[in-house]
């Protein structure tokens, strides 16, 4: 992590039913830093073609990358910090994300197709129906090292994954 003491952003990613908004959310109480689920950046349609059943497509998930993009340039540029959630599934999309930025992080939870069916299965009330998953691991492509990557699996407690995240970006001031 060369170059950038704390980063400005932080975009917690991977697949539907990771843990991305649980562990976001968690991460920022911790570093006093605000929280925003990159949910809530969709269009109404790619909401309403995911509640349907149909996976995006990326000329759906651009004008939604794009205003998360434009998020974290507007935070950053006025010297704030930020946690989003966000799939970020592709290398193409984190560029969108970053764009060509190297004071954003990215936090991959990774986790087996498996244990994210299981909590899939268990949650109520969100417009991604369980059978996507399959899409999204599909569509994931891993974050490699030169993507500013924390990679933490998501087969711990939140707080344990929380622990880890805060070690790896050696934020020594994070509240406890």
């Amino acid at each position: 992590m060369a170059g950038v003491e704390v980063p400005c952003a932080l975009i917690v990613m991977g697949v539907s039913g990771s843990g991305k908004s649980t562990i976001a959310e968690a991460l920022g109480q911790r570093l006093g830093w605000r929280f925003e689920d990159g949910d809530s950046f969709h269009p109404a349609s790619n909401v309403e073609k995911m509640r349907a059943g149909h996976p995006l497509t990326d000329e759906d998930r651009w004008p939604w990358l794009n205003a998360i993009a434009d998020e974290i340039e507007r935070v950053c540029g006025q010297g704030g910090h930020i946690i989003i959630a966000c799939s970020a599934l592709k290398h193409t999309y984190r560029d969108v994300l970053l764009r060509g930025r190297d004071d954003v992080r990215f936090v991959f939870l990774k986790g087996t197709k498996e244990l994210i069916a299981e909590r899939l299965a268990q949650r109520k009330g969100h417009f991604m129906p369980p059978g996507l998953l399959t899409s999204q691991f599909d569509t994931l492509e891993p974050p490699e090292a030169g993507e500013h990557v924390i990679t933490v699996s998501i087969d711990e407690t939140v707080e344990a994954i929380v622990d880890g995240i805060v070690r790896q970006l050696k934020l020594a001031s994070a509240k406890r």
